[in-house]
């Protein structure tokens, strides 16, 4: 999606001379919070949409900001505002739209801002998130719910003071970062506990050590509820945009898995899928191959290999089915479901 779609829906005003009396005044929209901090710019934040959004969702709230901004459809009552809220449009608004409108930038940026929430996620203990919502979002039980919710109220607010635009946006993508590094599933320590987070620090309860000994007496140590691998959370995604047939996210999805767990069979079958169901047999067998490397039991390994590479028939395999043969038969209705991109 996002082919043939003009960037500038609204034209850039002609705000010459505008321009310069704002560069006189030195006002400027730079913003240094969120994952602008990251050497990136956070268009999903300036537009007011959820790092998740589609294209359709994406210039559905372009064309809202637009007409409240353009000099043509802007009832501001003063002349600073409408000249704020033209350069707000030209710097800010425009050039934003202009990269998610395109599929391929858009793309791109999807995947930069996985790569970033997954750094940030990191180095979490260095980062100060100064808006307490977006401190909220790091500690939230429903980080899903509690993301939609708070973006909508930031969203509704974010043009309705011209000048505390930058402010917005900045609040906006705090909770962007927040919400991409809960995604990560990377808050979860390696010692079976779950971190806590308020504010920039993080808390976390007494655990016991083998002894018996109490540890870490000025912080507090949550048990962490069992939960999926980081990889799995990728694979779930995956499967979901597979069935809704965006082969181009779930191949996101997989990639930033196997970056993590090079070795997962699962996601090396699913992926395999995903080329198979594109016709590109030649990628899809490599990871086919892969996954049956790593588990020569895969069922959807097994029967993809198939597909794309058909073993010749004889007379002894056709009177005497193998094992794999047998196997094949008892998950046909697990592949069967895949490959048609129904959700069982």
């Amino acid at each position: 999606m996002g082919k043939g779609l003009s960037p500038h829906l609204f034209p850039p005003p002609r705000i010459e001379s505008i321009a310069e009396q704002v560069d006189n005044t030195n006002m400027s929209f730079q913003i240094n919070r969120g994952l602008f901090t990251l050497d990136m710019s956070d268009y999903h934040a300036i537009l007011g949409v959820s790092v998740e959004s589609d294209v359709k969702d994406i210039r559905k709230n372009y064309l809202k900001i637009a007409r409240r901004l353009h000099p043509d459809s802007c009832t501001a009552d003063t002349e600073h505002a409408k000249q704020l809220a033209a350069q707000l449009l030209s710097k800010l608004v425009n050039p934003a739209w202009e990269k998610l409108s395109q599929e391929k930038n858009r793309t791109e940026h999807e995947l930069l801002l996985k790569l970033k929430g997954q750094a940030a996620a990191r180095k979490r203990h260095e980062i100060e998130l100064m808006s307490s919502v977006a401190q909220q979002m790091l500690k939230a039980g429903n980080p899903d719910q509690f993301y939609r919710s708070a973006l909508q109220d930031l969203a509704e607010r974010q043009f309705q003071h011209l000048d505390q635009v930058p402010e917005m946006v900045a609040q906006l993508s705090e909770l962007n970062m927040a919400y991409l590094m809960r995604r990560t599933g990377l808050d979860e320590t390696t010692s079976g506990t779950k971190t806590t987070y308020t504010g920039a620090s993080a808390t976390s309860s007494p655990t016991s050590s083998p002894t018996g000994a109490s540890t870490g007496a000025s912080t507090t140590v949550v048990p962490a509820k069992p939960s999926e691998s980081v990889a799995d959370q990728y694979y779930r995604r995956a499967e979901n945009f597979m069935a809704k047939g965006n082969f181009a996210q779930a191949t996101l999805e997989l990639r930033d898995a196997l970056k993590l767990e090079p070795n997962n069979s699962r996601c090396h079958s699913l992926m395999g899928m995903v080329y198979l169901r594109q016709n590109q047999a030649t990628m899809a067998k490599i990871h086919f191959n892969k996954a049956l490397a790593l588990n020569p039991d895969d069922p959807i390994a097994i029967e993809g290999k198939q597909k794309v590479d058909p073993a010749p028939s004889t007379s002894q395999s056709a009177a005497k089915p193998g094992k794999n043969d047998r196997n094949l038969k008892s998950n046909s209705g697990l592949f069967s479901s895949l490959f048609s991109g129904k959700k069982k």
